[in-house]
């Protein structure tokens, strides 16, 4: 089992597997494409004899027909948005025949990742992934999307992200004979998982301060415009971004920290640079209205706070695992700083691990007067807030911080919304990508544990994305509409 699947639900086979062929259960998960050929060379199957050759009325005969007719299809189409779900179907088996599905992709850093789930044909032969129970491997039960949400590195603490959204993650879905090491696949197909719709225009944005890609959606407009922050990680992170706009959302995603010639830890972060992106959109000609949506995930969150609660051009804000209190570094808003929320380092827990750390609690009860100079004001402002968070979060207690900035909010009687997923952990990402629990943080120069349990986490991500679209369409182009009645 891989050491990045901490704290999750993994099905294997049996405990016989485990207990007997525990290294054959190894060079099936971890080798490349031809995705799971067995290193060692392959073992005969059960309906073999010692010669190599099918036995008489075995399911050596079952398999060779099964692999003469089977066929996998992806549906509607093997190419569409990752944020799409799909329906993976596989006809030509044999009745009630076991089988292995598996999935795979390689990153643009060449990181394979992988997943498998048995399952057992219907007695017409076909299996439909949105209908039929996964009897183990990456997961169990009916999961349509659980190949791709299950995917996991063959390298440890590796996230998938998407570096370059103009071309497509290819996902290889491959179908063996049995629930053991597999041999040649029965059959084979591709699938095109894309960041970008056809149409969306990316435009690097290098305008004064600003370092950014804007992303605009086909037509000719106008769009809801939104800016798009991501975590202290830093960079130039654009596929949520992309994905947005491909759903209507004129999009600018912003970088504020370790990207071309912005610090990786600068002495403060000025709030007027996120204010000149708001001017920024404004300007463009397809932006439908003056007012913008802006959402943000861990310390982007609660700049997108910020920005909601200092600008009166901000209508919407989504808070993604963030907290109502500045953090990190200090923040500059109109000739005063706010502070960083203090953090123990001594809190620090150790793992396990011990090139991985637990900072969960290295932030207290946000309850404590001492700490309210800390706070964004976001009850002062009358824009909208979504707040998204979950409950198994390990890098801060998002739950606890976002709720209390949620109740300031409530007793002022602002529009706010609040969502907390059982067993989801810290990066909440468009759905289908699948749960990183630990990575490295290449500012921090740690690996950190994120949190969230596999299927609870990928559940939240669906959901969860669902309601920032909604939210947004809600407060973005309804209240447009009504406003010119």
């Amino acid at each position: 089992m891989s050491s990045q699947r901490l704290g999750a639900n993994y099905f294997s086979l049996s405990d016989f597997e485990a207990l007997h062929f525990p290294e054959t259960r190894a060079a099936w998960f971890y080798s490349p494409p031809s995705i799971f050929r067995v290193l060692n060379g392959e073992p005969k199957s059960s309906g073999q004899n010692k010669h190599g050759r099918p036995l008489s009325g075995s399911r050596g005969n079952l398999s060779k027909l099964a692999e003469m007719a089977a066929r996998i299809s992806i549906l509607p189409s093997p190419a569409c948005l990752y944020d799409d779900p799909v329906q993976v179907k596989i006809e030509g088996l044999s009745p009630l025949q076991e089988v292995t599905v598996a999935a795979s992709l390689v990153d643009e850093a060449g990181c394979l990742f992988q997943s498998r789930a048995y399952y057992r044909a219907e007695g017409n032969g076909e299996l439909d992934l949105s209908c039929s129970p996964s009897l183990g491997g990456s997961y169990c039960g009916v999961e349509p999307m659980g190949l791709l949400w299950s995917l996991e590195s063959t390298k440890p603490y590796k996230r998938l992200r998407k570096r370059n959204v103009l071309i497509p993650f290819c996902v290889t879905y491959e179908v063996y004979d049995g629930h053991g090491v597999p041999g040649s696949p029965l059959c084979s197909c591709r699938c095109e998982r894309r960041f970008m719709a056809e149409g969306v225009n990316r435009v690097p944005v290098r305008e004064g301060r600003l370092r950014a890609t804007l992303f605009c959606p086909p037509g000719p407009g106008p769009f809801p415009a939104l800016i798009d922050l991501y975590g202290s990680g830093g960079g130039l992170v654009e596929y949520r971004a992309s994905l947005l706009a491909s759903r209507g959302f004129l999009t600018l995603a912003l970088a504020f920290l370790a990207f071309e010639d912005l610090p990786a830890f600068p002495d403060i972060i000025d709030l007027d640079y996120f204010g000149e992106a708001i001017k920024f959109l404004q300007k463009q000609q397809k932006v439908k209205s003056m007012k913008i949506g802006v959402l943000g995930l861990s310390k982007g969150a609660d700049l997108a706070l910020a920005l909601a609660a200092f600008s009166p051009d901000i209508q919407a804000a989504v808070s993604i695992s963030g907290s109502g209190l500045n953090v990190f570094l200090p923040l500059k808003v109109k000739g005063h700083t706010i502070p960083p929320y203090p953090c123990d380092l001594q809190k620090i827990q150790l793992t396990d691990d011990p090139n991985v750390f637990n900072m969960s609690e290295i932030m207290d009860d946000p309850k404590d007067p001492s700490t309210w100079p800390c706070r964004i004001p976001v009850e002062k402002s009358l824009s909208k807030y979504l707040f998204i968070c979950g409950q198994d979060d390990k890098n801060w207690k998002s739950q606890m911080f976002c709720q209390e900035a949620v109740s300031r909010l409530q007793q002022k009687g602002r529009h706010v919304e609040f969502y907390c997923y059982p067993g989801a952990g810290h990066l909440l990402e468009p759905p289908y990508m699948p749960l990183c629990y630990i990575s490295f943080h290449k500012i921090m120069g740690l690996h950190l544990i994120w949190g969230g349990k596999w299927k609870e986490h990928a559940e939240a991500q669906e959901d969860a994305w669902q309601r920032i679209l909604a939210f947004f369409r809600q407060h973005l182009l309804e209240s447009t509409l009504k406003s010119t009645l």
